[in-house]
């Protein structure tokens, strides 16, 4: 199949295209800032707030006749430039298939080595998040704003996010899971020529921060690290690094211990700063997030829970270098040990997380609707993803029952090549929802390629069903509709055969913005819809009950900027706790509770209202591999950027071989 790199078949159209849209943009924006001006979101209500002197309605009442006035004169432009158009859609192709040439500027990319099914199997990182990136007047009805601007810093997030180095740490302690700031501050990787673990305890992940070569800049693809003098990875677990401590019954380190590995890391190079100094930083609760915080990944200081310093070394490299160019933040996930486990049954791991996954392979994103937006958000992805698809959907009548002004909003990225890509448009969306071309996007990924040169494959679908409450049947036929397209797609795209199988199938991942929860009574049909069936939810007990762990993923718009939850390390604490969920997250609906959520203490049903999904099945897959879910993650590094909770799987593919 080929992939399509220009949304035109030829430069003509393009050309004509871009002319159509620069006489229509202009009555475009002017509208959308119109729209907007009258339209502010808590943000600016709070700051307006102080404006003793009404500057804001001042500026309404200058700028919304202007506004008015050039509107009304670019209408001839808008009207010629849509008659243009609109024709040029019948011609248009379903998606862009962006990928990165110059892979130096690929942080992620770089570090990727071909899986040759060897050893004992490999892990794969999936990630969705709805984005909100409307246009900037419809955002605002979703409390968010400047759709530009956020675009740009979703994207940094999220590659910052997943670049960071993957480090594990493991406590051994019978009675607490705590870290302490001094343990953090004596943490030590193994030399060259160990196993990179030391004593088994029991397990705490801890998801890290890296920065480049200078702490301070805003660019991470400025600031690589020389990977030159790195060791190896081993298959499956690229940039990752396992630390464990042994601790007493509290759960900290002995004063011999203590002493022991500080000594080591005084011998090792230059003194780091002191972690009790930096400690500080985070005495006052709910900082408020200034350029640098934990949101942005760029400041040199953390707080007292989230900084690690870890050393990698392998012997080789130059000790005052590795100093220089490796500072970690830490942000500490809660989890329980194996023996307090609450949940005994649970074969994975599972948490909040303020940061995206490390070495996250594929990225789903819904609501991309922006197309100035899309492509700063691709800007930034590329800097880590080397392969994006994006601007899919249909526009005007193309193929779809009803007008579409804008595309799907669906964007995937990946660090593996993408082999055969898909859209299909529901054609029976209603309301607001008809003007959007929603749909479902399929792709086929190598992913490897086995000693005998058969090719090693997943699947990926992204899709964002009917949002309006109410419609349940209208997503019942959606949920049908994607089953059918799903089959289709694997029959089309498969070039194997059972006896001669050219191609094993690793992995097949559904992810997307369902628009119904798992716990909600109005949302029944759609639970027990026969998708499930098929595909596997990690968070789902069955019909009508989550696991006790899976929190909801719709924020509560009207708080997304409390100080209380307006950075990642803040939103995640807050989430950790029942009264925290109850204040921020949006709840099932139910008859005995008013539609308020902000300070509502009455016990629900559930954890929240969890709308996007991450699924997977094991159907269709190579016969001798087992897929397991190693890690599931509730993730707030997108805090006051969107009012979704991003959500992320970690599979781990069993070949069922031995390491060599």
């Amino acid at each position: 199949m080929v992939l399509y790199t220009s949304p035109f078949p030829n430069s003509f159209l393009s050309v004509l295209h871009s002319f159509s849209w620069g006489l229509i943009f202009p009555c475009y924006w002017l509208a959308d800032r119109l729209v907007g001006s009258f339209v502010p979101t808590t943000y600016e209500k709070r700051q307006r707030a102080d404006d003793p002197c009404y500057f804001h309605a001042l500026c309404i009442i200058i700028t919304t006749p202007i506004y008015l006035a050039l509107l009304v004169a670019s209408l001839p432009f808008a009207l010629i430039g849509f008659l243009l158009w609109s024709p040029l859609q019948s011609a248009r192709r379903p998606y862009i298939y962006s990928r990165l040439k110059d892979k130096n500027h690929a942080n992620g990319a770089t570090l990727l080595t071909e899986w040759k099914a060897a050893g004992s199997g490999k892990s794969f990182c999936f990630g969705s998040a709805n984005v909100c990136l409307l246009p900037d007047s419809l955002a605002r009805f979703n409390n968010v704003f400047n759709t530009q601007a956020r675009a740009k810093e979703i994207g940094r997030r999220i590659r910052n996010g997943a670049s960071r180095p993957q480090i594990k740490i493991y406590i051994d302690s019978p009675t607490n899971t705590s870290i302490s700031a001094a343990s953090f501050s004596s943490l030590v990787s193994p030399q060259a020529g160990d196993n990179r673990t030391v004593n088994a305890g029991i397990k705490r992940t801890t998801s890290m921060e890296y920065k480049g070569d200078n702490c301070g800049s805003n660019n991470g693809e400025e600031n690589r690290e020389d990977k030159g003098g790195s060791g190896e990875p081993h298959e499956g677990e690229e940039n990752t690094c396992i630390v464990r401590i042994n601790g007493e019954e509290n759960g900290h380190m002995s004063d011999t211990e203590a002493d022991t590995v500080n000594g080591q890391a005084h011998a090792s190079g230059p003194a780091e700063p002191s972690l009790e100094g930096d400690a500080e930083v985070s005495k006052t609760p709910n900082h408020k997030q200034k350029e640098g915080d934990s949101g942005s990944l760029d400041s040199c200081s953390a707080s007292r829970e989230s900084l690690v310093k870890v050393r990698v070394g392998d012997g080789t490299v130059d000790q005052s270098t590795v100093n220089n160019k490796l500072l970690y933040k830490a942000s500490i996930m809660k989890k329980t040990s194996v023996r307090k486990k609450k949940h005994t049954d649970e074969t994975f791991d599972h948490e909040i997380s303020a940061f995206f996954p490390a070495n996250l392979d594929f990225l789903c994103l819904q609501e991309v609707f922006d197309k100035r937006a899309a492509e700063k958000l691709k800007e930034q992805l590329h800097h880590y993803f080397e392969y994006i698809v994006y601007d899919v959907g249909v526009y005007s009548c193309h193929s779809c029952c009803s007008f579409k002004f804008v595309n799907s909003g669906l964007l995937f990225a990946s660090r593996y090549p993408v082999m055969d890509a898909a859209y299909h448009c529901y054609p029976n969306g209603r309301g607001m929802d008809s003007l959007a071309s929603k749909g479902a996007l399929f792709l086929k990924v190598q992913v490897g390629s086995t000693p005998q040169d058969q090719r090693i494959v997943g699947y990926i679908s992204c899709t964002h069903l009917q949002a309006i409450a109410g419609d349940t049947t209208v997503r019942c036929e959606q949920l049908d509709m994607l089953q059918d397209w799903l089959s289709e797609f694997r029959k089309s795209t498969s070039s194997s055969s059972t006896a001669n199988p050219e191609e094993l199938v690793a992995f097949d991942v559904l992810c997307g913005d369902l628009n119904f929860d798992n716990c909600s009574s109005e949302d029944k049909l759609e639970q027990q819809h026969s998708l499930f069936t098929h595909y596997k939810d990690p968070c789902r007990v069955g019909p009508g009950e989550d696991k006790p762990w899976a929190i909801g993923t719709l924020l509560d718009p009207e708080g997304l900027y409390d100080e209380e939850v307006c950075t990642p390390d803040n939103l995640q604490k807050v989430l950790e706790s029942e009264e925290g969920r109850k204040g921020y997250l949006v709840y099932p609906t139910s008859k005995n509770h008013g539609s308020s959520q902000k300070g509502r203490k009455a016990s629900l049903k559930g954890n929240g209202r969890r709308i996007d999904y991450m699924l997977y099945t094991e159907e269709g897959l190579y016969l001798e591999w087992k897929v397991e879910v190693e890690e599931f993650s509730f993730i707030t590094q997108l805090a006051g950027l969107t009012d979704h909770l991003p959500v992320a799987m970690r599979l781990m593919v069993s070949t069922g071989e031995d390491d060599p």
